[in-house]
């Protein structure tokens, strides 16, 4: 697989990093990455992949993340800012128009969708948005964009959380490196095998922990939602989760896929919050699976 390099799509004065990662002549899918991360985190296999089975693969870093545009003048902390009513620095509008900045950037009328945990929450308001430009959706440890304060609280799995902000490490390269292992250790599947290689190749791209500022995470997550419901989605749209997921409950997949008529969903044993090796084949035809449902 080869790559180009970085380039930036606007969204008014934002700019999006984002990367075209090869399968050029496939169709259009477009990776919508979770809170705090980078479009780094991407496991290089999993892409081969979708890149394998037909697609055209895009990856941008959300607004506050990596090589896009932050907002460091406002401070919010991730768990509160899910509960607010106003968002800490921009709505999560903001953050389905920068997803159809990169689309036009890269000269794509529509796409399908893959994203993963917050990246599985933007697909279903990138759709509701949007509905003439997405084809398909999946998500992917996700929670239900209908969720109110109540349902998010029954989701979210908070003695989790308060573990994962607690870790502190110095403020240096290797700091940063030993950080971003310790995450994805801490959301690596407890059924399969943890490959501290594969994730390294991933941590080692980012010129500094994109984890590193909770603020970052706060802002992402505190973007409030005034769009549409889920029932107005008319697609094909797939809903995978892992059972033993240590950040959200399976729950939260059955409710998202209850809320979208026609939607799939698959739940799997012994997966986290991750995307392990084992799974990419499976992840990758389930994808597939979705888009070829498109009539």
């Amino acid at each position: 697989m080869t790559t180009t390099p970085t380039r930036y799509a606007h969204n008014g004065d934002v700019d999006l990093a984002y990367d075209d990662l090869g399968g050029s002549g496939g169709e259009p899918l477009l990776l919508v990455m979770g809170a705090g991360v980078t479009r780094f985190w991407w496991p290089r296999g999993f892409l081969d992949e979708l890149i394998g089975r037909g697609f055209h693969i895009v990856s941008f870093d959300n607004r506050d993340s990596g090589q896009s545009t932050h907002f460091p003048n406002t401070k919010a902390r991730p768990v509160s800012s899910l509960f607010r009513k106003r968002p800490p620095a921009y709505t999560a509008e903001d953050m389905t128009d920068d997803a159809m900045a990169v689309m036009n950037a890269v000269g794509w009328e529509s796409a399908h969708l893959f994203g993963h945990s917050m990246g599985g929450l933007n697909v279903q308001r990138i759709a509701m948005r949007h509905p003439a430009r997405v084809r398909s959706l999946t998500s992917s440890g996700a929670v239900p964009s209908d969720a109110g304060r109540r349902k998010l609280a029954r989701y979210i799995r908070f003695g989790f959380v308060a573990r994962m902000a607690r870790l502190r490490f110095p403020a240096t390269r290797e700091g940063d490196m030993a950080l971003g292992l310790a995450v994805s250790r801490a959301l690596a599947s407890p059924g399969y095998p943890f490959d501290e290689a594969e994730a390294l190749s991933r941590i080692e791209k980012d010129a500094k922990s994109p984890i590193r500022d909770p603020s970052t995470m706060g802002r992402q997550l505190g973007a409030t939602w005034s769009g549409g419901r889920l029932a107005s989605l008319r697609l094909p749209a797939t809903v995978l989760h892992g059972e033993a997921d240590q950040l959200l409950r399976t729950v939260a997949a059955r409710d998202l896929a209850n809320a979208i008529t026609g939607a799939r969903l698959r739940t799997f044993p012994g997966l986290g919050h991750d995307l392990p090796r084992a799974l990419w084949t499976v992840y990758a035809d389930e994808i597939r699976a979705t888009a070829d449902a498109v009539t």
